[in-house]
């Protein structure tokens, strides 16, 4: 890394047979160095910055299943939620240094503080990601001192962008556009002065912890005592040891402190016995702005440096070029040729030897995007950062509930991915209901491998859609639920059991029964059914009643779909139908604004769940009880009365005079002006339409309003507001349209005639011309001639 410190001394990176090889996690450019640093120095040993645990699972980094971004997992094995990560990338210097060692038959040591004792120390504010963030931390005398080395340095090189010096010092040093392809970028000098660059790192490190301390992480000289204690251990069985670290450690490495005082930093740790495995990765968690301490900015940009043979400007120009045609951009050959040449002219004008990720922004945006910065939030997300999943080998350890998973996910040919994607079901195929069945139980685990989502194919009860991505996080979700069982249903069953018998509200157990029949665990519903019918025998509360119906209801219809048996289900919802005809107009009676509006919503929740329940007995019993609350005109809300008024009337259980009648009473001169105007919400809430076609509801509307008192008037525009800003856009306009005509357009000899805009017959003939066009819409049969437009 020559230039990188070009005012400081250069000091020796081998001391005593060590090379302490300091470098920036997940930077490419120390990645090289590393590479190089060992091809020179040949150690017949290397350590690296992990836990030590991850000595049993080194050897997989080896296996071809192996494919970066990966992380070590360790986490607490009796609680799975202490869990910590270690991620690496394949440009990462760690993983470099693992993958040399392993090709060639080097022993790899991790040589961190041991997981066993780290988790346990990790507070709670942290972000649980593994290692310390090296990049970030630091003490200044007489308080805590939070510092960022690599800005530090940028500042001292006279620089105000850190990840621009960093390109400059580092990662552009010695790549040219034009390098050839065999060397990968590195040239004999770079190897001989890899271990003299690493001394200047060396330096840098000593000067920066001399300036603001030692103890900038709570835990750094607790694993920096045991890192020097693993670096001796080493040096008694081999001549040339190799470690790679955070260079922030470096000085700390370097120092000559006496065995007996590390061991005594290390007495009295708290332990636990821990498991650890190798888990997949992505480049989105890499990233600093995912919450990842020591992350980068940029992580796709980084690997593409890492990995681009020669002419990095222009292979990443072409990337882009390629994203965004896939996007319906129009970009040709001509736009790469112009970005790639604005981009190397903007680099010599800035003084930088080869343009950076900001200069190839800056011309993607001029030449490609036409200056817009929609394209470029698409490119950054899918190129500079990007969405790479990881991979890792069969044979990795896992809990049995993850091999299930991974069981599962293979035969049904659902791969987990990075990046986000919809997936439409059709449960009337076995695979795709087997796909459902299982990101149901997911759910049930609080495993969110899949979100549901509105469909945009159909309405019907056999589709389902979901919004997919695979988190890394996940991980640790699965060992969490291991604690339920060894298969996912198996475990979702169990889970479904305790949340029944743990649940406090009828809701939440009629909820559970519905997820059970989705995710179909059999199983589990004998225990849901006991306790949903002891909790809805208990519950006196209509309300409560209410709100648990519909999920209730749900599950029936979706127990028919699925072929599952929902009797014992469809008869608990009957009875608890039963239950709020009888107890819900005392229930409504007396409540104030905030109540009326509450149960306005379990009214409307039992009307949908009355209707799927496709009982005509039952249907009749809940017409009479919404009759019961639009007649009473003492001490019920008005927004219940107008509420039930409308329902009746879209079931076709109300003839229109009927409710003619209704508002005429309840818009009447004697009702106070404010429960008139919530009468109106509760009627007209669902829709506008009814102003628009019956000129006798038009007209009584607006004759209230017009009478309503001046005092009175400022309490009633908001909830009218609110009632008619609901309304679509045309029907507003309408209704606007009909009143500004005046009272002869709403009036009742008007509506006898028909309203304003409509004949006052039905043409039979060009209502018929329409059919054929309908009935191909309903895909009832195909027209039989003619063309419909």
């Amino acid at each position: 890394m020559e230039g990188l410190l070009p005012r400081l001394p250069r000091g020796d990176a081998v001391t005593d047979g060590v090379a302490l090889l300091g470098v920036r996690h997940h930077g490419p450019g120390s990645a090289r160095g590393v590479r190089a640093a060992l091809d020179r120095y040949a150690p017949q040993i290397v350590l690296i910055e992990g836990p030590p645990e991850a000595d049993a699972v080194v050897g997989l980094a080896a296996e071809p299943g192996m494919r970066p971004p990966v992380a070590l997992l360790a986490h607490v094995v009796d609680e799975p939620s202490r869990a910590g990560f270690w991620p690496f990338a394949d440009f990462s210097p760690e993983w470099e240094a693992i993958r040399w060692a392993t090709a060639r038959g080097v022993p790899v040591r991790f040589i961190d503080l041991p997981a066993a004792h780290s988790l346990l120390m990790r507070d709670d504010s942290e972000d649980g990601e593994g290692a310390a963030a090296e990049d970030e931390s630091d003490d200044g005398p007489g308080e805590r001192v939070r510092i960022d080395p690599l800005a530090v340095l940028a500042e001292a090189a006279g620089h105000d962008d850190p990840e621009r010096w960093w390109e400059d010092a580092v990662e552009h040093r010695r790549r040219g556009e034009h390098a050839d392809p065999a060397d990968d970028g590195e040239t004999a000098d770079d190897t001989d002065d890899a271990l003299a660059a690493f001394g200047a790192v060396a330096e840098a490190m000593g000067a920066l912890r001399e300036e603001y301390g030692d103890g900038g992480h709570p835990q750094d000289a607790v694993r920096e005592a045991h890192m020097r204690l693993r670096i001796r251990d080493a040096r008694r069985g081999h001549e040339r040891v190799a470690v790679v670290c955070g260079a922030w450690h470096v000085p700390a490495l370097a120092a000559t402190t006496g065995v007996t005082a590390d061991r005594a930093l290390l007495k009295g740790l708290p332990k636990a016995k821990v498991e650890i495995t190798w888990v997949p990765w992505t480049h989105r968690r890499l990233s600093r702005a995912g919450g990842y301490g020591a992350g980068i900015a940029s992580p796709g940009w980084y690997r593409h440096l890492f990995t681009a043979p020669d002419r990095p400007v222009a292979r990443w120009m072409t990337k882009v070029a390629g994203l965004l045609r896939e996007e319906d951009l129009p970009v040709s050959s001509a736009h790469v040729i112009e970005a790639v040449r604005l981009a190397d002219t903007l680099a010599a004008m800035r003084g930088r030897p080869l343009a950076g990720l900001g200069e190839t922004t800056d011309a993607i945006r001029a030449v490609m995007c036409d200056g817009s910065d929609v394209p470029m939030e698409l490119i950054r997300d899918r190129l500079v950062v990007g969405d790479v999943l990881g991979e890792v080998p069969e044979g990795a350890p896992a809990v049995p509930l993850a091999r299930d998973l991974a069981r599962e996910q293979r035969r049904l040919r659902l791969k987990p991915e990075a990046l986000e994607k919809e997936l439409e079901l059709d449960l009337r195929k076995e695979t795709d209901a087997g796909r459902s069945r299982l990101l149901h139980r997911l759910r049930l685990l609080g495993i969110g491998w899949g979100e549901p989502a509105r469909s945009r194919a159909g309405t019907g009860t056999f589709r389902e859609t979901w919004r997919l991505r695979w988190e890394p996080e996940l991980a640790v979700r699965v060992a969490e639920a291991g604690v339920w069982g060894t298969t996912v249903s198996s475990a979702a069953t169990a889970r479904a059991e305790d949340e029944a018998v743990r649940a406090t509200a009828l809701a939440e157990v009629t909820g559970l029964a519905e997820r059970c029949l989705l995710a179909e665990l059999p199983d589990a519903l004998p225990t849901v059914m006991r306790v949903l019918a002891d909790r809805a025998a208990l519950d006196a509360d209509v309300g409560h009643l209410a709100q648990a119906l519909p999920a209730l209801v749900r599950s029936v219809r979706y127990g028919d779909v699925r072929g599952t048996d929902a009797a014992a289900l469809r008869e608990v919802a009957e009875g608890l139908a039963e239950r709020i005809c009888v107890g819900l107009p005392p229930a409504c009676a007396g409540l104030d604004t905030e109540g009326a509006a509450e149960m306005r919503g379990h009214v409307h929740g039992v009307q949908e769940a009355v209707v799927l329940l496709a009982d005509e007995g039952l249907r009749a019993r809940w017409a009479g009880v919404l009759r019961s609350l639009a007649a009473r005109d003492r001490g019920m809300p008005g927004l219940l009365r107008g509420t039930a008024a409308r329902l009746l009337l879209d079931d076709g259980r109300l003839e229109a005079g009927e409710v003619a009648r209704l508002m005429g009473l309840a818009l009447s001169a004697g009702t106070p002006p404010q429960e008139a105007a919530a009468w109106t919400e509760g009627f007209l809430a669902g829709g506008g339409m009814l102003l628009v076609h019956d000129a006798r509801l038009l007209a009584l509307v607006d004759d209230w309003l017009s009478a309503v008192p001046a005092a009175a008037f400022d309490d009633v525009l908001p909830l009218l507001r609110r009632t008619f800003g609901e309304f679509d856009a045309g029907v507003r306009r309408t209704v606007g349209e009909l009143v500004r005509r005046g009272p002869a357009a709403g009036s009742p000899e008007a509506a006898a005639e028909g309203a304003p805009g409509f004949a006052a017959g039905l043409d039979e003939a060009r209502a018929d011309a329409v059919l054929p066009t309908v009935r191909l819409l309903l895909g009832h049969d195909r027209p039989t001639g003619g063309t419909a437009t």
